[in-house]
């Protein structure tokens, strides 16, 4: 069995918050803003896993509206998340996500970003694609406003 899913999250810079991506922080004058710590990486990596097991978005598990996850750690978010992918007996087939941001560049911290969310996830590095583009200086991430990101996993049975 092969189970896929994608997930997209964006948030906006904001001052006097540090800037969390894939876990890892990422030496920045400004943070993101957000209910949580606003790993917007996370978040799409969390949204892409829930849409393959078909449980919905971040939202609906996590909603901003609910005080226990202000400035919550999103790698516990994804922790949790990664629980229900084991409880139904799968696994990571292979992760791609990609960071838009026109700044700050990210090849220096892909490295440390692979091996964290590798971590997160129980997973060999091997199966982690961290990449990063910039919008040619297009758009809210062009004009750097904020940042998004997408993802996409691929589930399998553990058989």
């Amino acid at each position: 069995m092969i189970k896929v899913g994608q997930g997209f999250d964006v948030h906006r810079f904001t001052e006097g918050r540090p800037l969390i991506l894939g876990g890892v922080n990422i030496p920045h004058p400004r943070g993101l803003e957000g209910h949580s710590d606003a790993d917007v990486l996370l978040h799409a990596i969390t949204d892409a896993i829930l849409g393959a097991l078909g449980k919905g978005d971040i939202g609906t598990h996590f909603p901003d509206t609910d005080p226990e996850f202000k400035g919550v750690d999103s790698a516990k978010l994804l922790e949790k998340v990664w629980t229900m992918v084991e409880e139904s007996g799968l696994m990571l087939g292979n992760l791609d996500a990609t960071v838009i941001a026109q700044r700050p560049k990210m090849a220096p911290h892909i490295s440390r970003i692979r091996k964290r969310v590798a971590n997160l996830l129980r997973a060999d590095v091997s199966d982690i694609n961290i990449k990063a583009t910039t919008t040619e200086r297009l758009g809210f991430t062009g004009r750097e406003e904020g940042i998004a990101s997408m993802a996409i996993v691929c589930l399998t049975s553990r058989e």
